[in-house]
């Protein structure tokens, strides 16, 4: 008997290798056994490209074993035409008589669509394999599908005695350099990053992954009276931005002025609602404090990843509070990086 976890794990492995790469698609992977004996495997690499299953049929240098094989997919196969054509139709074609999902995909254009195609087709389909690490595995996918919104990461660091900041809004490294080049790997891993317009004026970040690998991710800053100089790093074009205010609506070459009907209520709501209909599928808000706490406040977020640096300020402003469920402490140099999460209601 075949041990499904095993192969489930190395679709999940295979997957993971598409971070930073497919979005707004799901990461997703998939590995054909004959015998008890992997003889094809493959993930989804890079947006409008070819999905996992399609890749793993290609790796099969003897195609007339798909026939009495297993494959093995972490999310459901598509069942209709997009950017590709359907992958459950590949499985009935090549005649795969079995094939074990670890989680439905909830985009209505699936949904269960691909499920069903297999099973009339006759062929024996299993679901729900290692499901949760699966879904944990998509969670940014999910929630734009299910929310209508990004997934929100939340990063800060604040002080020992609890400061984000001094008073006078100067910079202030509170946190290391492994602390600094991890927060430049997330950014690889994630769409887009969000800063209020203080941080941009006094940080003047770049916002980029020149510490870490990856693609850069788009930038996100909110003006809302479009007072940021065009010096700043921030407006440089060398990657798309998005700058949301209350005056206009226009593009300037990589730069995207989005205007927002009401800057005095939902102002959260409204943004990721726009970023969603940009196809961004994560945001990481990097601050500032109030930013931050905009968000906290109105409970759109999914995940606060907080630095405790050894230094402190003794006065200043004061980091962003949050409750939620820690789901992981541990030592980054000399920093603490606390995970939590939403209490889940």
């Amino acid at each position: 008997m075949l041990d499904h976890n095993k192969y489930m794990r190395r679709c999940l492995e295979l997957a993971q290798l598409g971070m930073g790469f497919v979005s707004p698609n799901p990461m997703v992977g998939a590995v054909i056994v004959h015998n008890d004996r992997i003889i094809g495997e493959g993930y989804h690499q890079k947006y409008g490209q070819a999905h996992a299953e399609v890749n793993a049929v290609n790796n099969v240098q003897d195609k007339g074993l798909l026939s009495q094989s297993t494959i093995y997919v972490s999310l459901e196969p598509c069942a209709h035409y997009g950017k590709t054509p359907p992958c459950a139709d590949l499985i009935i074609k090549h005649q795969i008589p079995n094939v074990i999902i670890g989680c439905r995909d909830p985009f209505d254009e699936v949904n269960g669509k691909g499920i069903e195609k297999l099973k009339a087709a006759g062929i024996n389909v299993t679901v729900g394999v290692l499901e949760a690490e699966c879904l944990e595995l998509n969670k940014r996918f999910f929630t734009r599908i299910q929310k209508h919104r990004p997934y929100i990461i939340l990063k800060w660091a604040q002080t020992e005695d609890g400061f984000f900041a001094p008073a006078d809004n100067s910079q202030f490294w509170i946190t290391g350099e492994e602390s600094r080049k991890l927060v430049h790997q997330w950014r690889g891993e994630e769409d887009a990053i969000l800063v209020g317009k203080n941080t941009a004026l006094i940080d003047d970040p770049q916002l980029n992954v020149r510490y870490g690998q990856g693609k850069a991710p788009k930038r996100i800053v909110i003006d809302r009276r479009l007072e940021l100089p065009k010096h700043l790093h921030l407006f440089d074009q060398s990657v798309e931005t998005f700058v949301i205010n209350e005056v206009k609506t226009e593009f300037d070459g990589k730069t995207k002025y989005i205007s927002l009907e009401d800057f005095n209520y939902y102002v959260p709501q409204y943004i990721l609602y726009q970023l969603y209909l940009q196809d961004i599928q994560s945001v990481i808000i990097e601050g500032g404090a109030s930013t931050l706490a905009h968000f906290i406040k109105d409970g759109l977020w999914d995940e606060a990843r907080v630095f405790t640096g050894s230094v402190t300020l003794k006065k200043g402003i004061q980091s962003p509070v949050i409750q939620g469920e820690v789901v992981s402490v541990n030592a980054v140099g000399k920093d603490t990086l606390r995970i939590i999460k939403p209490y889940v209601i």
